[in-house]
């Protein structure tokens, strides 16, 4: 985050533009809208600015720009195209602590003006922090077409009604549920149709309605996927967005938590090999007593949280409690990865069945079906097998496959980060080592690697290759 987002209380407060063309008259409307008595210091004025002189709209100071002008001034904005007046009016600013803007030059400033979507007192505000404003201004184009201009409105009788729900609710998570089924509801609906007294009516039986009791916790299990934030489904989406703890996993993405409700209280309950920050046990009882609490609680999972994710335990425990729950599914990183390594599972020329394990290494061994896994037409997905690789391939190889027989690993699928390594079951172990591999990884088997190369199409933005070309070391 290189600005912090802050909405600036300027009614009845003097703000100063330098500068009288165009972006100035821009920068001008954008202050008067806002409540600012506005002064603008310039040689002469473009005709909107004239005519907002002959309105008594701004006040007219037409001199040199000097220091003495910013006292009194609440915030400034430098809009001319000489890059030394900007610079002294940008330094005299800052040394009094006022809060500058210089148009195009971010390294001047010490505030930046945003895209607006206005729907007040609902107010929209997008950044690219100086990097691309026409991308904002696109992005801002975007939701004025589908946030309806109504949505000021719903805020208005919000506001009008805020300090009668939290008069009725002494408990702030009871508030905020009521406030959510008002804006997802029939509120909001006939709000959006103009009827706006039945609106009002609504909302006044819905309150009488609820009780203000103790909140009744749940348990929200959902699966995050391979760790791409835009694999998230939408259920998962809105529950995050709900949830006042958040209880998550190490392969849970940073970009992926950012989306979690920023007030949510959050809990790290990951587990690496020799280093458990909580036992699954604690975790299971952690959810009961957050729930008990009257806590809507997140446990969120890479993944999906059915398959090796221990989710079936959790939610055991939650049952045998009588805790409500919720199961949302994520994409496995079996199929996420292997789509963005461009490797499908199944193929109607490679392979008619696919089989996932887990290789995680108990006392320096792995105990599997092996019989079962070395058969012919059959992909093998390994989850947590990146430690116990080299077991993995002389066994599958002494059960029955080929040394030859292809086989892929792939670390952090389906991100930035992504890296494949292609090869065999005799040289897998060897390249993954050489390539330095960290987990997460996915190991995958089976001739359907054969297809890789052919079928690639995610390009990692980190990996500078060229389109459709991975990162990948391959050895035969």
């Amino acid at each position: 985050m290189d600005f912090l987002p802050v909405f600036l209380d300027i009614r009845n407060k003097i703000c100063l533009v330098i500068g009288g063309g165009e972006v100035a008259a821009r920068k001008v409307s954008v202050l008067l809208h806002a409540g600012a008595h506005v002064s603008v210091v310039a040689n002469e004025l473009i005709e909107t600015l004239e005519d907002a002189r002959a309105r008594a709209e701004i006040q007219y100071i037409a001199e040199p720009f000097h220091p003495k002008l910013l006292d009194n001034v609440a915030l400034v904005i430098a809009a001319t195209d000489d890059l030394s007046i900007n610079q002294r009016v940008s330094s005299a600013a800052q040394t009094r602590n006022i809060p500058v803007n210089v148009v195009d030059h971010p390294a001047l400033c010490t505030f930046i003006m945003p895209s607006i979507v206005d729907r007040s007192p609902l107010l929209i505000a997008i950044s690219s922090s100086g990097q691309s404003p026409v991308l904002a201004r696109l992005l801002r184009a975007q939701l004025e077409t589908w946030i309806p201009s109504a949505y000021g409105r719903l805020a208005q009788i919000a506001g009008k009604f805020r300090h009668q729900v939290k008069a009725h609710f002494k408990h702030a998570e009871n508030r905020r549920i009521f406030w959510e089924k008002m804006f997802r509801g029939s509120f909001t609906e006939r709000v959006l149709a103009g009827k706006e007294q039945s609106a009002e009516d609504y909302l006044l039986q819905s309150l009488q309605c609820e009780k203000d009791q103790s909140p009744s916790g749940e348990v929200y299990l959902v699966g995050a996927g391979p760790g791409n934030p835009d694999l998230l489904t939408f259920r998962a989406m809105r529950l995050m967005q709900q949830a006042d703890v958040v209880i998550y996993d190490r392969l849970v993405s940073t970009d992926i938590l950012n989306l979690v409700r920023r007030d949510a209280t959050r809990i790290y309950a990951g587990k690496e090999r020799s280093h458990h920050t909580m036992k699954q046990e604690s975790i299971n009882q952690l959810l009961v007593r957050l729930a008990q609490e009257g806590k809507r609680v997140l446990r969120l999972k890479g993944g999906d949280p059915f398959i090796f994710g221990r989710g079936g335990e959790e939610i055991e425990t939650l049952a045998s409690y009588k805790i409500p729950f919720q199961v949302v599914p994520g994409i496995t990183a079996a199929s996420g990865v292997a789509a963005y390594a461009g490797i499908p599972l199944t193929h109607r020329d490679y392979a008619q069945s696919c089989i996932f394990v887990t290789g995680h290494l108990k006392n320096n061994t792995i105990d599997l079906d092996w019989s079962t896994l070395a058969r012919p037409n059959q992909t093998i997905v390994i989850y947590m097998g990146l430690l116990g690789l080299p077991i993995l391939c002389q066994q599958l190889i002494h059960h029955g496959l080929t040394a030859d027989t292809p086989a892929a690993i792939i670390q952090q699928g389906t991100t930035s980060q992504q890296r494949i390594v292609t090869g065999t079951l005799q040289t897998l172990p060897a390249l993954t080592e050489e390539a330095q591999l960290r987990a997460p990884t996915l190991i995958i088997v089976g001739n359907v690697i054969q297809l890789h190369e052919k079928l690639a199409w995610f390009t990692p933005i980190d990996s500078g290759a060229s389109p459709n070309i991975l990162p990948t070391k391959t050895q035969t």
